[in-house]
């Protein structure tokens, strides 16, 4: 089996987390895949893209989001069939940058309620 990256959060602390804060930061490594992909960057891209789905698959095996398997099992599938599929869902970049865009909003307006 192959190391986690993010092996601090692996081993627990990422399910200490909000679900904005988690999309929050799939989303930021989703942007920089983004890039890499934009700019032709294939190293960038494919580092970004492992980074973002380990982090969304700490998510989907986070117990509390049980409810919300089916949505983030999909956003997977998304953003694999938009990055190496044939994007049989016609996502965009952009599309996908809007999406993960509510979350970081709602993550700092988390972040403001604790300060």
């Amino acid at each position: 089996m192959k190391p986690f990256i993010h092996e601090e959060l692996a081993s627990g602390r990422w399910n200490t987390f909000t679900l904005a804060f988690q999309l929050a930061n799939v989303g930021a490594d989703f942007g920089r895949a983004l890039k890499g992909k934009i700019s032709a960057d294939n190293a960038r891209m494919w580092s970004a893209l492992e980074r973002c789905l380990e982090l969304l698959d700490l998510t989907i095996a986070d117990p509390k989001h049980r409810k919300r398997l089916k949505e983030l099992c999909r956003l997977r599938e998304v953003i694999c069939d938009f990055f190496v599929g044939d994007n049989e869902y016609q996502s965009t970049g952009e599309s996908l940058d809007r999406y993960f865009l509510a979350f970081n909003i709602e993550a700092q307006r988390e972040r403001e309620k604790i300060r």
